[in-house]
């Protein structure tokens, strides 16, 4: 027996107009299909035997046989948030493309400088069309470029109204979806049939309800060569300790599957997962023990530990622009405090020590989308557009065991994806690095 909740989005009204992409409502001809509006994806798909399953059933996503705007009068814009990920230039790309050569749509605007470029008078948009995103796909960051900050609804949705947008595609992570969520509720305020659909952009990975953000298996890669240049330094000196600090302010998955990646990783600590660093349990008579034994180690760290290495909740209720905790006013990085540490313990023991530290966040956020990527983001922004021309809004675009779905941008963000410490996740890292519990 399943128990069940549909989770529905947004639609503006009455999908009037017959697709353009000539596609089949027919099984097994060669053509591919639309998708039936009434197809689900269940979220969950476990349970215990004899236990009722009990899930949440998301629309799956994909090009609707009928749509709600007409593409000969519609006009899209797109505007990048947050800070740099990879793939964001093929984001905007594929979506630049699917509407100009699949759906006829031709007029297409880009905003620069984030959600700022939609209400500023000193930057105007830019015509986005398949020769000015041309051969942009080649380059990491974002040709439109990034902004952090809120910015009004009721001005930016003005903004809106005066360019004549009937679409808007918002490229970011969790403070732009929020932002997003903002815009589509005031265009609903007002009557207007403006259609809000979100890319999920972060590296971090954490997005509710969305099993992989684009950006995150470029990040993990290039985390890897750090760590491997990590591992290299750390065996060339005697008691060699090198910390890979990575993103992940709320959740470690960066840090936690670029050492299941590298394999070269004997402590991966994860915001999710409290420690203690002194005692006798702690990170650093632990990695006494290592290095006694060993010579070497190699400490990967999640931005977001600055709870654990203060040993109390670092946050001081301030915010960044883009509505982020931000971590002691003061500015506590968890990289140079680990290191700090580390080098302060050993040399109160009078042990040798010879400590390496890298911080290869810029590197990791900026570069080129690689392969896997490249194709994440090209099929999430086809569908971003699918959703788009159905006339759907507030919502953004997810996959859920590797099917596209739309998720209410409202219940994207009441929430953080984390790592779970009782999953299978954690045990893996635990296990290929070998680590204790510090407690």
């Amino acid at each position: 027996m399943t128990e069940s909740r549909e989770i529905d989005v947004e639609n503006l009204g009455a999908r009037t107009v017959a697709s353009p992409l000539e596609l089949s409502t027919t099984k097994g001809d060669g053509i591919a299909d639309y998708v039936p509006d009434d197809a689900r994806v269940a979220a969950d798909i476990e349970c215990r035997s004899g236990e009722p399953l009990v899930t949440r059933f998301f629309e799956k996503a994909g090009p609707r046989e009928r749509i709600f705007f007409d593409p000969k009068t519609t006009r899209a814009a797109i505007v990048t948030c947050g800070g740099l990920c990879p793939g964001i230039n093929n984001v905007v790309r594929a979506i630049v493309l699917e509407l100009h050569h699949k759906y006829g749509v031709h007029e297409v605007l880009g905003y620069r400088y984030g959600f700022e470029g939609i209400v500023s008078a000193d930057l105007p948009p830019i015509r986005l069309d398949p020769d000015a995103v041309r051969n942009v796909h080649g380059y990491g960051g974002s040709f439109l470029g990034l902004s952090r900050g809120k910015q009004s609804p009721v001005a930016m949705v003005d903004a809106l109204v005066r360019d004549r947008v009937d679409i808007l595609f918002t490229i970011g992570g969790d403070g732009t979806l929020r932002g997003a969520h903002v815009i589509a509720e005031e265009a609903k305020k007002r009557g207007l049939k403006l259609a809000i659909v979100g890319v999920p952009k972060t590296i971090d990975n954490d997005i509710a309800f969305v099993d992989k953000t684009f950006g995150f298996e470029t990040a993990v890669e290039v985390a890897r060569l750090a760590i491997d240049a990590a591992h290299t330094e750390a065996i060339g000196a005697r008691n060699g300790v090198s910390i890979v600090k990575l993103m992940g302010r709320d959740s470690g998955f960066i840090a936690a599957t670029a050492t299941l990646a590298s394999a070269e990783v004997n402590y991966c600590l994860l915001p999710e997962v409290p420690f203690a660093l002194h005692g006798e349990h702690g990170l650093l008579a632990s990695l006494e023990k290592r290095l006694a034994l060993r010579s070497h180690a190699v400490v990967v760290i999640a931005e977001g530990c600055a709870a654990s290495l203060a040993g109390a909740d670092e946050s001081d209720g301030l915010r960044d622009a883009s509505g982020n905790v931000r971590y002691a006013s003061g500015g506590f990085d968890v990289g140079p405090v680990l290191r700090d540490a580390i080098i302060g313990h050993f040399q109160a023991r009078n042990l040798p020590i010879n400590v390496k530290y890298i911080d290869p966040s810029y590197m990791v956020r900026s570069v080129r989308a690689n392969a896997t990527d490249a194709v994440f983001c090209d099929s999430l922004a086809r569908n971003a557009v699918h959703a788009a021309m159905a006339g759907k809004t507030d919502l953004v675009l997810g996959r859920l065991h590797r099917v596209f779905i739309h998720v209410p941008i409202g219940l994207a963000t009441s929430e953080k994806k984390r790592v779970d410490p009782d999953g299978q996740l954690w045990l893996a890292v635990t296990e290929t690095t070998g680590q204790p519990r510090f407690v």
